[in-house]
């Protein structure tokens, strides 16, 4: 599946998201590669197979293994992170962020990329999952990077999307039941 086809299966009340799909998909800010990782990453953090899929068709000829695979492990390392940090965050005791993680976490060291890519990779999925301390912590390390305000969000604008295409078809797969609008 292709990314215009995923945008076809979108039905018409979500018209907005097949629109910023196809303007993301060229957005000028970030260089193909990382707008490509920034779609799959968010792909993977919005867990609908069917919004992965196309997503993977469409951006993972433009990266090559090792960049695909750090797109990959950002989504797997924010999937754990973010719950982690956002507990910390919410429950408002610092004791617990005392304790030690012990969570490994090498994908954030190893991951063989750029740096600036792979953390607003791990930005755009912090997004979706919506964990405060995380998008906190790499907004500040692609901008120490180098990226500007507009590259920021244009990631994050991406993941906004691609998570909105993902809730859609997951309504839609569940048979939500049409509304009769009073004439």
């Amino acid at each position: 599946m292709s990314l215009q086809e995923l945008k076809d299966r979108l039905p018409d009340y979500a018209r907005d998201i097949k629109l910023n799909l196809g303007s993301l998909a060229a957005e000028p800010v970030l260089n193909g590669k990382q707008r490509a990782g920034t779609f799959i990453a968010s792909a993977l953090g919005a867990r609908n197979p069917e919004v992965t899929a196309a997503i993977t068709a469409e951006f993972a000829p433009q990266l090559d293994a090792k960049e695909l695979a750090a797109a990959r492990a950002a989504a797997a390392v924010m999937g754990m992170n973010n719950v982690y940090y956002r507990f910390l965050h919410l429950v408002g005791n610092g004791d617990y962020g005392r304790l030690p993680a012990k969570l490994r976490m090498n994908a954030i060291a190893t991951h063989g990329i750029s740096r600036a890519d792979f953390e607003l990779w791990c930005l755009a999925v912090s997004a979706i999952n919506g964990c405060g301390s995380c998008i906190a912590s790499h907004e500040r390390a692609v901008r120490e990077a180098g990226m500007t305000a507009e590259q920021v969000q244009a990631a994050v604008r991406i993941a906004a999307a691609v998570n909105a295409a993902a809730a859609v078809l997951d309504v839609e797969a569940a048979g939500m039941p049409a509304v009769a609008l009073a004439a």
